[in-house]
C-alpha cells in the first residue's frame, strides 16, 4: 500500500482533489475520489490476503502515524466509501467501530465519523526529508533490477536485523527459526 496514493494533496505525490459535480450537486465520489471534507480516499488490494475492514483499518492508521490525518479530520462517509470501492456498508462499519474501540475516531450522528487521537511521532518537515531519502533509495533499488516483491523483501529484512539490534524479540522476529541474518 502507498500512502501518497490513499492520501490527497498533503505530502506530494497523491491525486488532487476531483472537482465538484456538475450543478454544485452532490454526486457519490467515483472509485478513486475522495468524499467531501475528508482528507483520505481508500484503496483496496484484492490479492493482498488482508480482510477489507482491516486494509480500511490500516490506511487510517498509516496516515494518523505519518500526520497526514489529525484530530478534528473527518473520515470518508459510510455511504460514499461503499459508492466509490463497491463494498458492502458493514464493512465499513466495522472498520470506523474498529477505529473507535482503538479510541482513534468517534461517530457522531448525522455528521459522520471524526478522527479523535493522533499516532503521528514526527513533525511534516521530517517526514517530507525522510520521505525524500527513501525515494532516492527506492530508485537506486529499481535501478539495481530490485522489483516491488524484491523492495518489500530486503526493507522487511533490513528492519528485522535493525530491530534484533535495538534489542527486540528475536523470537518474533523469526531469527529463532535459523534464519541467516541479512535473509528475507
Amino acid at each position: 500500500m502507498s500512502i501518497d496514493k490513499i492520501v490527497s494533496g498533503r505530502l506530494g505525490g497523491g491525486a488532487a482533489a476531483s472537482p465538484p459535480a456538475a450543478g454544485g450537486g452532490k454526486a457519490p465520489p467515483r472509485p478513486g475520489q475522495r468524499g467531501p471534507g475528508s482528507p483520505i480516499e481508500f484503496r483496496l488490494d484484492p490479492g493482498s490476503g488482508v480482510p477489507t475492514y482491516l486494509q480500511l483499518v490500516h490506511q487510517v492508521e498509516h496516515a494518523l502515524r505519518l500526520g497526514y490525518l489529525k484530530p478534528g479530520d473527518q473520515l470518508p462517509k459510510v455511504r460514499d466509501v461503499v459508492a466509490a470501492l463497491a463494498i458492502n456498508p458493514n464493512t465499513v462499519l466495522k472498520a470506523y467501530r474498529d477505529l473507535e474501540i482503538k479510541g482513534l475516531a468517534a461517530g457522531r450522528p448525522g455528521q459522520g465519523t471524526f478522527v479523535q487521537a493522533t499516532l503521528s511521532q514526527i513533525a511534516l518537515p521530517e517526514l517530507t526529508a525522510l520521505r525524500r531519502t527513501l525515494s532516492s533509495w527506492l530508485t537506486t533499488a529499481e535501478e539495481a533490477g530490485l522489483d516491488e516483491d524484491g523492495i518489500v523483501a530486503l526493507f522487511t529484512s533490513a528492519l528485522r536485523d535493525f530491530r534484533e539490534r535495538r534489542g527486540g524479540s528475536r523470537a518474533r522476529s523469526g531469527a529463532a527459526g535459523g534464519q541467516t541474518e541479512g535473509v528475507a
